[in-house]
């Protein structure tokens, strides 16, 4: 059965600023590794936290402070503020920050189901992206410049229920570790009340610390203008709903071990790194190729599938003079395939592990030779690729009224990208997942899905 729809309503909008004088007009350029997201569509997070008052309630009491803090953040994550700026060519798009810019600020009331939308259970994506602003229209000046807002963001209230913010921002500025990073340090410094610098580390801004060896950064241009201008909001259709998966320690520690046990005699198990993310992406590898099979029918034995991830460059040896705080992006792209036939043997997800865990064993030989033939597997129609990771701790974002109820990723089709966070009810080693599918396909994913626990 379709949800019934709900409405909102606009109660404030605002334009939020870093302290007048405390940024000065910047230029920000964009390097190799910025240049890759310049027309991908806009990153989606969303955040829900229990809050039982009214609406009155939170526009009077918690909204000024939330808008105070967040300027106060801004000074420090700038970028957030301002505007992609995207010439013609020959001229390289840049990040401007001019004083006064700043971040689009919507408050909305809704008479959704708090309890529902923050629940694991399938979920209307509509009404989820509902909670989300769009970023205003791209501007252009007379010279045909384009002007991209960066950020917006979205408190709705559901009265007596609880409050979700959703935030909209362009990857080009960030990655998720860079989000991350502004959103821990925002509730840092709401919860203190001031502007607390001493329980989070500032941000590092500094782009030249990321050097472009190969000089591919014009390459990377290139191909970003050729695939065209995508800065177009997600349109779902109208039936798609956001499932919400949780695997416990205890069942990844029992992968784990399945793993292990199954490739222990190959010959190059002391290459392989089985750690919960491979283990993670493998099983939902496997799980979402056999739900697309069914939903499409079989493909020949031969056929190449792909699965993609990114790796975080602070961590590789070729990157290791930029700091864990530096704010951009710093990471990249790496993918692995397998044919058919390896997927979908008995088998199939210790074969998937293996691919990953080996490819990323070889990234710390050099990250870099990861990105070749990304596009290819992209454009295959065969690729499946996770968004976030339990690494960023999402769940440690505490604005002072204890941790989110839930958390979740939007910017994701159905069946080709997953989610991962870490499982907020367990300390350690969980995981949460979040795919969107077709409603009417629902009794097939969970099907297959319980089928996929009972590997061992």
């Amino acid at each position: 059965m379709a949800a019934q729809p709900s409405t909102v309503k606009v109660i404030d909008q605002s334009q939020v600023a870093p302290p007048p004088g405390s940024v000065s007009t910047t230029t920000v350029p964009l390097t190799f590794l910025d240049m890759i997201w310049l027309f991908c569509s806009p990153m989606q997070r969303l955040f829900f936290y229990e809050f039982s008052y009214p609406t009155l309630h939170f526009t009077q009491t918690l909204l000024p402070h939330l808008k105070e803090s967040l300027s106060l953040t801004l000074r420090h994550f700038f970028p957030f503020s301002a505007n992609l700026t995207c010439p013609p060519p020959p001229y390289e798009p840049y990040i401007l920050y001019n004083q006064g810019d700043g971040v689009h600020v919507t408050v909305v009331e809704s008479d959704a189901d708090f309890n529902h939308l923050a629940g694991n259970n399938a979920r209307d994506v509509k009404t989820l992206r509902s909670l989300f602003p769009k970023l205003q229209s791209t501007l252009m000046s007379s010279d045909t410049t384009h002007v991209v807002p960066i950020m917006a963001i979205q408190f709705t209230i559901f009265p007596n229920s609880g409050i979700s913010i959703g935030l909209t921002f362009n990857h080009v500025v960030a990655d998720g570790r860079s989000f991350n990073h502004f959103m821990k340090f925002w509730a840092s410094v709401h919860k203190s009340k001031a502007e607390d610098l001493t329980s989070i580390s500032l941000p590092y801004h500094n782009k030249d610390i990321v050097k472009d060896p190969n000089g591919i950064s014009s390459l990377f241009l290139k191909h970003s203008r050729s695939s065209g201008d995508n800065y177009v909001e997600n349109d779902d259709p109208s039936d798609n709903v956001l499932v919400t998966l949780v695997i416990n320690r205890e069942k990844i520690e029992q992968l784990k071990h399945w793993i292990a046990t199954k490739i222990e005699n190959d010959q190059e198990s002391s290459q392989i790194r089985i750690t919960t993310f491979v283990v993670i992406c493998a099983f939902m590898w496997v799980n979402l190729v056999k739900l697309q099979e069914k939903i499409s029918g079989n493909l020949d034995d031969d056929t190449l599938y792909y699965f993609g991830s990114l790796a975080d460059c602070r961590e590789r040896f070729e990157f290791s003079i930029i700091p864990r705080t530096y704010f951009g992006n710093c990471v990249m792209y790496f993918h692995v395939s397998a044919k058919r036939r390896e997927l979908m043997e008995e088998s199939g997800i210790a074969v998937a592990a293996k691919f990953i865990g080996k490819r990323l064993c070889e990234l710390d030989k050099g990250i870099l030779a990861g990105v070749a033939g990304a596009g290819k597997a992209m454009k295959s129609g065969r690729f499946i690729s996770v968004a976030g990771s339990p690494k960023f701790r999402v769940y440690e974002t505490d604005f002072g009224w204890g941790r989110p109820r839930n958390s979740e990723v939007l910017h994701m089709g159905a069946y080709g990208v997953f989610s991962i966070n870490e499982y907020r009810d367990e300390e350690e080693g969980g995981v949460q997942i979040g795919v969107v599918v077709e409603r009417e396909k629902l009794d097939l994913f969970n099907a297959i899905f319980e089928q996929g626990f009972d590997i061992h």
